[in-house]
């Protein structure tokens, strides 16, 4: 399911505008940020303390409705959950996670909360508010998620380990912000959600529709719905390492060499049978260490790791399509754009550009590097006749049939 864009002018333009942003970033005073820099913005606040910035993001207000959110929610392969808090007893909790159904909204309480994940997956208009946050670059983007709420809905307090921008889309809610927490702190037993019992509140603001607040890793917040309302998170997540250490594992699996025994160390008469003596052990840790350190699967699991999509059951299943049927839209008004659902990021080489889309490295002609660098780096490329020759098509059917690219039709 798309939700189709609200207003295809505004989306064509919002790709023009951001491409003489993307030249330097660092340097512009944003709106998003309140008039300060990106430089300022990462100096100062990024990993270390909250901004509210008021109608930082006028563009989000009427982007979705409320009734928007409920639909997609019951979507097959969208993710979303139900939060529920008991008429008679609101600290306790019911969660319910995707597929939800219809039924799941008959007779519910007073308070409750819907949240959709990767709603940029799905709409084009949302997807787009990504290009407000280009000096972050875009490994580190999660998803969108939108909340939907009544008044009082709330997902209790918490704190998260991953950057977050908060931006108030529909209605009103309320925003405290308290202490930090870390892996130490302590949650109230026996919930479905990690719950704070007590938050020292240092902030309490209310934020209207197209009002912003930024929010650290590890700093306790609660919202509550003022209204009906809808909250759009910009989730930023660092990698963890024992997934990417999981990831080097399986392709050192795929090598088939590895699999052969190590060559024993000089051996010498040994006294105690049941021991691993000194030398044996350091042996077998440097012989590990130094193939980790130059092992030619390393840097390919990190970048597969780094381009999955955190929510690959999004990504389209496109209809096959052969080069030369691209032919007869060039020069049409289409535009090339990377798919919402993707994830496409790239390294620079001695010899070149190597990409990655979700999880694949992707192979391309060498004189297609840069058209495809700039759709990685946010950018659209019209579909024209600068892109018809024959290996340029090849690229790109292989890239539409991946769902690695998209084009997005004219108006």
């Amino acid at each position: 399911m798309r939700i189709k864009a609200c207003n295809q002018n505004q989306l064509k333009g919002q790709y023009t505008s951001f491409v003489d942003l993307a030249f330097n970033p660092m340097s512009h005073a944003l709106d998003v940020l309140g008039g300060i820099t990106a430089e300022q913005f990462l100096t100062e606040y990024w990993q270390k303390k909250p901004l509210l910035v008021r109608n930082a993001l006028p563009e989000i207000i009427g982007l979705l409705e409320p009734d928007d959110v409920k639909e997609l929610a019951l979507e097959e392969d969208v993710s979303a959950r139900l939060i529920r808090q008991k008429n008679k007893d609101p600290n306790e909790w019911h969660v319910k996670s995707s597929p939800l159904t219809k039924g799941d909204f008959q007779k519910l309480p007073n308070l409750w909360t819907i949240l959709v994940q990767a709603v940029d997956h799905y709409s084009f208009d949302v997807a787009e508010l990504w290009k407000k946050f280009p000096f972050i670059p875009q490994w580190r983007r999660d998803d969108i998620m939108v909340s939907y709420a009544p008044k009082g809905g709330s997902v209790g307090k918490h704190f998260d380990f991953y950057d977050v921008f908060l931006v108030q889309g529909y209605g009103h809610r309320r925003w405290q912000l308290g202490q930090m927490c870390d892996e130490s702190t302590q949650f109230i037993p026996d919930q479905p959600l990690k719950l704070l019992a007590d938050m020292d509140v240092q902030f309490d603001e209310i934020l209207s529709p197209g009002d912003l607040l930024y929010v650290p890793p590890g700093l306790a917040h609660y919202g509550v719905a003022e209204d009906d309302c809808l909250t759009y998170s910009f989730g930023f997540r660092m990698p963890n390492l024992s997934e990417m250490i999981d990831q080097v594992s399986d392709k050192f699996a795929e090598n088939a060499l590895l699999k052969n025994p190590l060559v024993d160390v000089a051996r010498q008469q040994t006294a105690n049978i049941g021991e691993i003596n000194s030398t044996e052990f350091s042996y077998l840790k440097a012989e590990l260490l130094n193939y980790l350190s130059q092992a030619p699967e390393f840097d390919a699991a990190i970048m597969s790791y780094m381009s999955q999509s955190n929510y690959p059951n999004s990504i389209p299943e496109p209809d096959e399509i052969a080069a030369e049927d691209l032919i007869e839209i060039i020069g049409t008004g289409y535009q090339l754009i990377l798919e919402p659902a993707s994830k496409l990021l790239y390294r620079t080489q001695a010899d070149g550009l190597d990409f990655w889309a979700n999880g694949e490295n992707v192979c391309i002609s060498k004189s297609f590097e840069n058209q495809l660098k700039q759709i990685a780096d946010g950018q659209s490329i019209a579909f024209d006749e600068n892109l018809n020759q024959p290996e340029y098509l090849e690229d790109i059917a292989e890239l539409l049939n991946n769902a690695v690219v998209m084009l997005l039709p004219p108006n």
